[in-house]
């Protein structure tokens, strides 16, 4: 840690040169108290008593006297810094702890300890051999040392990831914030700010520091993630009126613009003690750990019951053989034979122990987390990362998510004139004149607005601020317009701030010699821009392109609202600009209100502004679809615009829903369960839609992923099954609440963290495949091999069996559970969180596997001296114990290239040696195979082999991928139906898209019928009056008359538009249709909930 970093944050023990105490600070906001900052003297006062002009802010320099002294020195050591101290971490020896509190790790140091004794007493026992080596030792050992590696494997993994995600908080809290400083305004990080700045605050800001209200314009804050309460807390200075001056950290400003006076910062603020209250977290064992323990348990049960088999059978063996012979064994012997059936048997028990299973999930977690970093996925809680792996559906963003959050003006119609793209811009304004139109519009984007031109966290020059009035300010400076110019020439009256509520923001200004000329040229002018269609509702005349003002008549308004409307499905946000002149009188009247001043406007034009999408969205949405997973786009656009970037992306297809968060809200519980399945954009919504969604997909089973940048988006993140959060766009708070950090803020990470999770499931799979195959055929060899022989003795010995079983199975686990994903993850449905972790393939390719291993090898124990042509000799047993040993691992070798594939692929080699992990290990086992049969001697009871020995060997191991192939085209006979693990779908894609096909041809036919009635009324009277009533109560109107006279008294001859009125009363019928059904819809819902 920097050594900066290690001092006290703050030093309570004195006031300095200040005339207030930190404690005193902390107290006027915990609770809030007027009484007590009037008590310090009121706002003024306690200013002064910080040593600082809140008209000017804190100097840079405050406290540099020679180049190496530090700014703020002493105000900090009063106060203290911006920064909470270091969480406590967990000591290395916890994490060990920690790591070690597992089932199966427990249960195989036991059999480790039992092992080790047995193994030591067999060694120096009068029964040991004199010519081998006491090697009884090391089965117990290495056990305890695969124990101790899994071990350290989980705790180091545990402690880099802790380490990462403070790293991850130091960088991505440190966020840029806005305060004035000797007289300027300035960006600083806001871990420098200090108990004494003046804070700039606009809407949306997550305030991050405790600070009294200076001044400023219909400031609104939303304290409930604080607080509790729900209602917005207006805030006025101190004395006045009945909002309070007290904005606490952690609050979001919803409306208005403001200055604060810093007094509490880091802990001491009531942000930080929130924060410090919620340290601290539970581990929990992961989904996938917790099936493992349960497996790990049914298999040491099922070895306990096979140790069990064969001690009864080699007890019954040794007492039968022994009443068969002459003499019976003298109780010295049966002792030793008694114990050597107990070492036989607990040498079972630790071969049925799959050792490897911790191994492999560790393995697995280990390599998936270290490369998902690199992904820009930080996995927070580790369960997440598997259990996205089998999410169906992604609840996602869009602004910053699925777009680039970067607004653009693409296009306009300002002053009766059009620009269709960027390019277009300087043409546009060729046509409209420079004084009357191009200053009125630039002043209006310039004076409403409190953007401005800084750099932003990575240094480079660009607007700061809204992104919408970056947009406009960028449109007017490529034009050739001065933003600071204008806005230090204006003189401004009156703001009223960007307002939820109104959707407009109003900046009144004095008109003065250098202000923008108008044809109604007045005192004052209020310039108004918002969301169009009520800025456009509140005009009354609109400038041509000579600036000239017209009357805004219903035909006009109604292109205008068809501009709005052309934009929208273009995905763009329309912004209206307008104004209006006022006398004084009329202003003084106007102002003494909240209220801006909305009536009688006049419009200057409406502009189109995109936020395009990321690169890469629509090419990840469509794998989604193809993986089975449903996307929905949850907005708070408008309807239209939403539906517009949905069909962009791909995410609204045909026969999928769009609805609104009102719309969603009034439905009752079981109507937004039929409604949600299909749910494919929810638009103007809430952050409480977002629950009520995942609740609702919750609860039909489906396991959901939920993105989410706000304070407010924390309830729905904790409620998915996992919640990602934007590393860079989210707040703290968001952060906390989240399972994965995307650090890239972009959705396609999205995509890879699916893959990643598929990957991590598969890899532990493809690991049990082969460490049950291995484990059935070891132990049913032991078993049969030890109550068939002379002695009582297993075909493989101890050591042999410890490289087979643990060696070998560690070593698997690093080469299957580390497999890097690849595309064809993306080529199945997800699998159902209750599915169990054997499915159908996977348990006939182990029962398979190890009957044709078993089978081969006994062949090859019984039949295999005249097969290699071996005698009887000492030295012949000993080679053929070696050609049972190497075919058993040559066939686990193969065996571990089959298992590479558990979803039935004939192919099993694909894309084996991009994974250089694989190959690796595959080689350094052959290598180490070699080392053992060729070396090994007396410790593993092996013998060399011939060269023409060691080729056979290898061929009958290698038959193992041929069988292989063989299981996996066996017919499954019906019972692959009983095994079924896909998740339940609610809804599908190509569904939908028939169904929305059908009901798009059921609509066209409806209104051929209705077309073809209405032009032989004669064949059915009765129907025809029928339909007429139908028509008429719909439209309002009578249907239009075919045939040789028109209601207009034309002639049969001027029936040349017969065609366009046969498409546009199609179109007035589907209309009419779609809003009697939607009135339906409506009255039935209202119906519902009286």
């Amino acid at each position: 840690m920097p050594r900066e970093e290690r001092r006290p944050l703050i030093n309570n023990d004195h006031q300095g040169s200040f005339g207030v105490s930190a404690e005193e600070l902390q107290h006027l906001v915990d609770p809030k108290s007027p009484d007590l900052l009037e008590r310090l003297g009121g706002t003024e006062e306690l200013a002064r008593k910080l040593r600082v002009d809140v008209r000017v802010g804190l100097s840079a320099d405050e406290g540099v006297e020679r180049s190496s002294d530090e700014p703020f020195n002493e105000r900090q050591s009063v106060f203290g810094r911006n920064v909470l101290p270091e969480a406590q971490s967990k000591t290395f020896m916890e994490l060990l702890w920690a790591a070690y509190n597992d089932k199966t790790l427990i249960m195989l140091t036991i059999a480790s300890f039992v092992s080790l004794a047995v193994g030591i007493w067999e060694d120096y026992s009068p029964r040991h051999p004199p010519d081998e080596p006491r090697v009884g030792w090391v089965e117990g050992t290495a056990i305890l040392v695969a124990v101790l590696a899994v071990v350290l494997t989980n705790a180091v993994n545990d402690y880099q990831k802790e380490a990462q995600f403070k790293k991850l908080n130091a960088k991505k809290e440190d966020r840029e914030v806005k305060v004035l400083r000797g007289g300027k305004q300035q960006q600083i990080s806001v871990y420098d700010l200090n108990v004494g700045d003046v804070l700039e605050l606009e809407p949306g800001d997550i305030v991050p520091v405790d600070g009294i209200f200076l001044g400023g314009h219909n400031l609104a804050c939303d304290e409930s993630s604080a607080t509790g309460e729900t209602d917005t807390m207006k805030k006025e200075t101190e004395g006045k009126g009945k909002g309070d001056c007290f904005i606490l950290s952690g609050s979001k400003v919803l409306e208005g613009v403001g200055r604060a006076l810093v007094i509490a910062v880091g802990e001491h603020s009531f942000y930080g003690k929130t924060m410090m209250s919620m340290r601290g977290e539970e581990t929990e064992g992961t989904p996938l750990q917790v099936k493992l323990d349960v497996l790990a348990e049914q298999i040491a049960k099922l070895g306990f019951a096979a140790a069990l088999a064969m001690l009864l059978a080699l007890v019954i063996k040794f007492f039968v053989t022994a009443a068969l012979q002459d003499e019976f064994p003298p109780a010295g012997e049966i002792a030793a034979a008694m114990i050597s059936i107990v070492i036989q048997a607990i040498t079972i028990i630790v071969v049925a122990v799959p050792e490897g299973l911790p191994m492999a999930v560790t393995m697995a977690l280990a390599f998936a987390t270290t490369q998902m970093l690199k992904d820009s996925n930080l996995v927070r809680v580790l369960a997440a990362c598997e259990t996205m792996g089998n999410a169906t559906a992604i609840c996602s963003d869009k602004t910053g998510t699925l777009t680039q959050n970067r607004m653009t003006v693409v296009r306009g119609t300002l002053a009766e004139e059009s620009f269709d793209s960027i390019e277009d811009i300087k043409n546009w304004a060729k046509k409209v004149d420079p004084k009357a139109v191009q200053e009125l519009l630039f002043e209006n984007i310039a004076v409403n607005s409190t953007a401005f031109e800084g750099k932003d966290e990575n240094g480079n020059v660009d607007f700061v601020g809204s992104k919408t009035e970056c947009a406009l300010l960028g449109f007017s400076k490529s034009l050739g317009s001065s933003y600071e110019d204008i806005r230090h020439d204006a003189k401004i009256a009156k703001v009223f701030p960007f307002s939820s509520k109104r959707k407009t923001m109003t900046t009144v200004i004095k008109v003065q010699e250098n202000t923008a000329k108008s044809k109604s040229q007045a005192d004052y002018r209020a310039y108004v821009k918002g969301a169009s269609e009520i800025v456009l509702g509140s005009c009354t005349h609109f400038i041509d392109e000579k600036g000239n003002t017209q009357k805004l008549d219903k035909e006009v308004l109604t292109r205008w609202n068809n501009i709005i409307t052309e934009y929208a499905n273009h995905a763009l946000r329309t912004i209206a600009l307008a104004y209006r002149d006022i006398e004084t009188d009329e202003y003084e009247n106007a102002t003494d209100t909240d209220e801006p001043p909305l009536e009688e406007l006049t419009l200057i034009g409406i502009v189109g502004i995109m936020d395009p999408l990321r690169p890469g969205v629509v090419e990840s949405v469509a794998k989604f679809r193809e993986a089975g997973v449903f996307v929905r786009m949850i907005t708070g656009d408008n309807l239209t615009t939403a539906k517009a970037i949905a069909r962009n992306a791909g995410i609204l297809t045909k026969g999928g829903e769009a609805l609104t968060g009102p719309e969603l809200r009034a439905m009752s519980v079981e109507e937004q369960r039929k409604v949600i399945p299909r749910l494919q954009v929810l638009a103007r919504s809430s952050p409480t839609d977002k629950t009520v969604v995942v609740s609702r997909l919750q609860e039909q089973d489906q396991v959901v992923g939920m993105t989410g940048d706000g304070t407010n988006d924390g309830p729905a993140l904790k409620m998915a099954d996992v919640g990602f959060s934007m590393g860079i766009a989210g707040t703290e708070v968001a952060k906390e609440a989240s399972d994965i950090i995307l650090m890239d803020d972009n959705f396609n990470s999205i995509l890879k963290a699916l893959l990643w999770g598929r990957a991590v499931n598969d890899g532990v799979r493809k690991f049990l495949t082969f460490q049950l195959t291995v484990n059935i055929a070891a132990v049913a060899l032991s078993f049969i091999s030890a109550v068939g022989s002379a002695d009582s003795e297993s075909v493989l010995s101890a050591v042999q069996l410890l490289w087979v079983n643990l060696i070998m199975d560690t070593l698997a686990a690093l080469a299957l559970a580390t497999e890097p994903p690849t595309d064809d993850l993306l080529q199945r449905k997800p699998i159902s969180k209750y599915a169990h972790l054997i499915n159908f393939t996977m348990g006939k390719m182990i029962v398979g596997q190890a009957i044709f291993q078993i089978v081969i090898n006994l062949c090859v124990i019984y039949l295999g001296k005249p097969i290699f042509h071996l005698g009887d000799s000492p030295h012949d047993d000993a080679v053929l114990r070696t050609i049972v040993f190497n075919i058993f691992v040559f066939l686990q070798v193969f065996n571990e290239i089959n298992c590479r594939r558990i979803d039935g692929s004939i192919n099993v080699f694909k894309d084996m040696f991009n994974n250089w992990i694989f190959i690796t290990i595959q080689v350094i086992v052959v290598l180490t195979q070699f080392l053992i049969v060729t070396f090994g001697g007396i410790a593993f009871k092996t013998t060399p082999l011939t060269p023409m020995q060691w080729l056979i060997t290898v061929l009958i191991g290698s038959l193992s991928l041929p069988v292989g192939t063989i299981i996996r085209l066996l017919p499954d006979c019906g019972f692959e139906r009983y095994f079924r693990e896909d998740a339940r779908q609610l809804a599908t894609y190509s569904r939908m898209h028939w169904e929305g096909a059908i009901g798009d041809v059921r609509n066209g036919l409806r209104v051929y019928s209705m077309l073809r009635r209405s032009r032989h009324p004669h064949r059915s009277h009765s129907r025809s009056d029928s339909l007429t009533s139908v028509r008429s109560s719909l439209l309002g109107t009578s249907p239009p008359r075919y045939g040789a006279v028109s209601t207009n008294g034309s002639t049969p001859g001027s029936s040349n538009n017969r065609f366009a009125s046969l498409v546009a009363y199609a179109q007035d019928f589907n209309r009419a249709a779609g809003e009697a059904s939607e009135h339906q819809q409506n009255k039935a819902s209202n119906n519902h909930q009286s």
